[in-house]
């Protein structure tokens, strides 16, 4: 039996969340239960606390407060003086791409990178390039190591594959997500997922021995992440990924570093390193906020996994989701009930993410038909439309892709047509209001998840001279449904040629267009054209 290493607990956490971690171990590790205290200062909720209802009604902390709300009806007639429906549309059955939506291709996984490149049959570059070609890829993720981005205090230094995905995604149109991982047990648990700098600064904790992946047992650590040096450097981590990438219109969204095994809030049926829930919480509602303070402008991504490690994941989903974080879950078929109703009974305004590890390298020998002819692959994509989720992972492997693609398009194409939103403006009315014109627009969603965000339309004409703004409510129009808005003119205009835009809100100060899922002929920008029609046009009173 192997000696315990200097530095290291020998006791970890044992019961569910009231471990019994030496006291004097835990002194010796650092950080005594006042300096704990003073490095999160508040009260917090009773150890083992957990949020009572999950179906609670999360009220909308969006970028502002919806100062240029437009008028969303409903549009009684007050008087008969003209109303004409001036065009209307059909839903569009094309890939659209649009930020907040869609397929999602790996460059970077826990493991690494494709087999392919760790058999030495391709390299690295030439792997991000065929899944960056892939037509149906709308956005490629590096899931990494925090070791995979700094090797010293004060800088980044990221590891190639950043700066090929970023490049690839450059070059074939595509959108860049990312996750940084605290702790990886994919790899020799040693090594941890820390930086090499920071292993003498930072106590580890065996959590315990397992026999992983069928391999052998071993000894897997955990780093104290509530002592003073990992806050340092998680709080440092933060700041200079942010200075890079905060507000980088390529990055589509950042998973947030959670506790645990891959990031994702747990170590599995192994204990926290904590001496207490209470602890453990308080850690991690801290590094939650840290987060939350720091990335201004990119869009955040909380993990929905239950609280099995007892480290407050249910107070931290729920201030994540306060404080307009999107959701993701890292398996849709084998998973609990508590997420599926999570996932699929989200606020409106908040996109989810979904990933699911059954079959991900798309392996044509492996992937079972069942006696209908249906693959469980395509029948987990399914399950993806029925929460009304935004987006779905691929992994790593583009080549086997390709070929699943050809042999099973239909789950691809099913999700390309309905996951996410898909807006466009089915009807536009003219009508005389107030001595001028009227223009509502009835904004109809096709899509299976409601705007991950707030939209905004723009009725303007080319030079921009004339121009009409303002916000739908949170969320609207929800999925399936049409949302009403109305833009009122200056008078005066007649017969005029405007374009109908819609971008997407999610943080302050930060825009993204939106392109329309209509098959009618949109203008070089991706507006939609209105024609205003002049007070002497046939069948106008």
């Amino acid at each position: 039996m192997k000696s315990t290493p200097a530095g290291l607990d020998s006791e970890p956490n044992t019961s569910a969340g009231r471990g019994t971690v030496s006291r004097r171990n835990f002194l010796r590790g650092g950080l005594a239960a006042g300096a704990a205290a003073s490095f999160f200062p508040g009260d917090t909720a009773a150890e083992g606390q957990q949020v009572a209802d999950d179906r609670i009604a999360y009220p909308y902390c969006g970028p502002h407060g919806l100062a240029d709300r437009l008028d969303q009806g409903p549009f009684f007639i007050a008087q008969d003086q003209g109303e004409q429906t001036i065009a209307v549309t059909t839903p569009s059955k094309t890939h659209i791409k649009n930020f907040g939506l869609g397929l999602v291709g790996y460059t970077w996984e826990e493991n690494g990178p494709s087999l392919r490149v760790r058999k030495g049959l391709e390299t690295l570059e030439q792997s991000v390039e065929q899944m960056a070609s892939l037509p149906f890829v709308d956005v490629l993720y590096i899931r990494c190591d925090w070791r995979d981005v700094q090797s010293m205090a004060g800088r980044l230094d990221l590891s190639p594959v950043w700066d090929l995905t970023l490049d690839a995604a450059r070059r074939h149109g595509l959108k860049v997500a990312f996750r940084i991982q605290l702790s990886n047990p994919e790899f020799e648990p040693a090594r941890l997922a820390l930086p090499d700098f920071l292993h003498n600064k930072i106590p580890l904790v065996r959590i315990g021995r397992k026999n992983f992946h069928g391999g052998k047992d071993v000894d897997f650590l955990e780093p104290r992440y509530d002592h003073p040096a990992f806050q340092s450097a998680f709080l440092e981590l933060n700041q200079l990924l942010a200075a890079r990438f905060d507000g980088d219109p390529q990055v589509e969204w950042m998973d947030m570093m959670m506790y645990g095994f891959w990031g994702e809030g747990h170590t599995e049926n192994l204990p926290s390193p904590f001496p207490d829930f209470l602890t453990g919480e308080k850690t991690f509602l801290h590094m939650t906020q840290v987060q939350l303070d720091t990335w201004k402008k990119t869009q955040l991504a909380v993990n929905t996994q239950p609280d099995i490690s007892h480290v407050g994941n249910s107070e931290v989903l729920d201030l994540a989701m306060r404080s307009g974080c999107w959701l993701r879950s890292d398996s849709i078929i084998d998973e609990e009930p508590i997420q599926i109703e999570q996932l699929g009974n989200r606020p409106p305004w908040l996109a989810a993410i979904m990933e699911d590890g059954a079959y991900r390298a798309y392996d044509m020998a492996q992937i079972p038909v069942d006696r209908d002819g249906v693959n469980l692959r395509e029948n987990a994509m399914m399950h993806v439309l029925d929460i009304g989720a935004n987006y779905w992972s691929l992994w790593t492997e583009a080549e086997n892709l390709a070929q699943y693609n050809r042999r099973f398009p239909n789950g691809f194409r099913a999700l390309e047509a309905q996951m996410g939103y898909r807006i466009r403006p089915a009807w536009i009315w003219q009508r005389k209001r107030w001595g001028t014109e009227e223009i509502i627009v009835g904004v109809a969603n096709r899509g299976v998840a409601g705007i991950p965000g707030v939209l905004r339309l723009t009725l303007e004409n080319a030079d921009g001279s004339i121009r009409v703004s303002g916000t739908l409510d949170p969320g609207h129009p929800y999925a399936g449904k049409v949302r009403q808005a109305s833009l009122v003119l200056p008078p005066g205009l007649g017969a005029v040629e405007l374009k109908l835009t819609a971008h997407l809100e999610t943080k302050a100060n930060v825009r993204r267009p939106v392109q329309w899922a209509c098959e009618q002929r949109l203008n070089a920008d991706g507006s939609f054209p209105v024609r205003l029609k002049g007070a002497n046009a046939p069948g106008w009173d």
